[in-house]
């Protein structure tokens, strides 16, 4: 399910989020579905619950999961739900889009990697030189 990467640079509670927004945006944690409790996450991850709480909470206030009391933690159906998210992403890609024209990615090569399917990688034909 979610896996940590202790020499990552980032916290742990963000590489948990990370990890459980990717599983609800690729539809692998469908609408509705119950998220593991905090403390079952906490024992299969071997991390205090404070962390697996942390993670949650974040989640909840971007909008991609909610909570019922009692009963626990839920994806949404809607993983868009929050606006500041996506405003934050679009900023992230036009940051990579103007580093990837200036290594010289040209345009071309731009749309066809919009029209690539989302696990596609990197092209294979490596950076393309053009005259400056």
């Amino acid at each position: 399910m979610i896996s940590l990467n202790y020499r990552d640079s980032r916290p742990i509670y963000e590489q948990i989020k990370d990890g459980l927004r990717k599983l609800i945006v690729t539809g692998a944690i469908g609408a509705d579905e119950k998220l593991p409790s905090v403390r079952a996450l906490a024992t299969q991850l071997s991390i205090n619950p404070n962390t697996i709480q942390r993670a949650y909470n974040e989640l909840e206030g971007e909008g991609y999961i909610y909570s019922v009391p009692g009963k626990g933690s839920f994806a949404t159906g809607d993983p868009d739900a929050d606006a500041s998210r996506r405003e934050e992403l679009w900023e992230k890609a036009r940051e990579l889009l103007a580093e990837l024209r200036y290594l010289g990615v040209s345009q071309e090569e731009l749309m066809a990697l919009l029209e690539e399917e989302p696990s596609g990688g990197a092209p294979a034909g490596g950076r393309k030189e053009e005259a400056r």
